[in-house]
């Protein structure tokens, strides 16, 4: 999963109006006769599940019921981000679901089947191949978490009490230290989020999304029924390009991480030309940026913004950038592992 933070707003150009306005008071409700239904584990039983089997009802939970759920999105120093987000099971079996910013002018994503709709000022709607929409919770977490045990283990706190009700508190913690930590609360009833906390190495918190109203229903939303599936844009077919070889590699990574994407980039500030990688563990991803050293401009240089480190180091060769939401020391490690090699090597 490629984790993609969605600006804070709300479009105005979407297929259908979302007619919702949310609240941070806590409103979270259930369908009593559908609420029995899912709870498939008794109470006592509950207690003795371990921490995947509770992940393992998060996604059960996520891709199989009728639910409306709003939530928002802080982080120190920065404005709250409101969201409203729909999923719903159609009778034939397809999957539906919506994500819309609950502020501003901005941006709405749709999904029918495996096919994801955006919709977003100034820009023409495009559809894409995809199971899931791409939001600020991370699309590995709720769908294969047990992707995740490479690189995380999780540790099953105990009972907590979130939004009003009872919740499962699990702890997410990275196998080498090389990464922050992660807090979230599953509804003990529905197995579904209720809040998901991102903390530093010292146990600080760096970014929460807290849930404030929970519906879970038999049938879908009528939002659903009001989406024209004939008048959503066809999606485009990407043929995939094939991996420009670079001439370097980063001998460290966080265990469990791997590359996902390679390409040659032009760098926004700069207008330079670098060569790029991404890597990513499934909830984290980090992007390094390479050029050579002649071509570099600017000094050596790190920054903090919101939860992402920039890290700039340059050596003889090459210059380096690394950016992620991973500790600077992490980040440091990455980009003093970089190796050269020539264009005829194997490497």
């Amino acid at each position: 999963m490629l984790r993609a933070e969605v600006s804070a707003q709300q479009s105005n150009t979407s297929a259908v109006e979302a007619e919702h306005s949310t609240s941070q008071s806590s409103d979270i409700s259930d369908n009593t006769s559908v609420t029995q239904n899912i709870e498939n584990v008794e109470e006592n039983e509950r207690d003795f599940l371990t921490a995947k089997q509770w992940l393992a009802r998060l996604t059960e939970a996520t891709q199989s019921l009728n639910y409306q759920v709003s939530f928002i999105q802080s982080r120190a120093g920065s404005e709250t981000i409101p969201y409203l987000w729909r999923h719903g099971v159609l009778e034939d079996g397809t999957t539906v679901e919506q994500l819309n910013l609950q502020n501003g002018p901005g941006r709405e994503l749709i999904r029918v089947g495996n096919v994801v709709s955006v919709f977003e000022p100034d820009v023409p709607p495009y559809s894409l191949y995809s199971a899931s929409i791409n939001g600020p919770i991370p699309s590995q977490l709720l769908y294969n978490p047990r992707a995740l045990t490479k690189s995380y283990k999780f540790i099953k706190v105990g009972r907590a009490r979130v939004s009003g009700r009872s919740a499962q508190h699990i702890r997410i913690v990275s196998l080498d230290n090389s990464r922050f930590s992660y807090q979230l609360w599953l509804d003990e009833a529905s197995g579904m989020l209720l809040k998901f906390n991102m903390l530093d190495l010292n146990g600080n918190l760096l970014e929460q999304i807290q849930v404030t109203s929970l519906s879970i229903q038999k049938e879908p939303h009528p939002y659903f029924a009001r989406v024209n599936q004939a008048t959503l844009p066809q999606p485009m077919v990407i043929t995939p390009s094939q991996p420009r070889k670079h001439h370097w590699e980063v001998d460290y990574l966080p265990r469990g991480m791997k590359e996902v994407k390679r390409d040659i980039r032009r760098l926004a500030l700069t207008g330079q030309i670098v060569e790029y990688k991404m890597f990513s563990d499934g909830l984290v991803d980090v992007s390094v940026y390479v050029q050579m050293a002649d071509d570099a401009i600017g000094a050596d240089m790190v920054l903090r913004h919101d939860v992402n480190t920039f890290l700039t180091l340059t050596d003889g060769q090459a210059q380096v950038t690394v950016v992620g939401e991973i500790p600077l020391n992490t980040a440091n490690a990455i980009a003093t592992s970089l190796s050269m090699h020539r264009p005829d090597s194997n490497g």
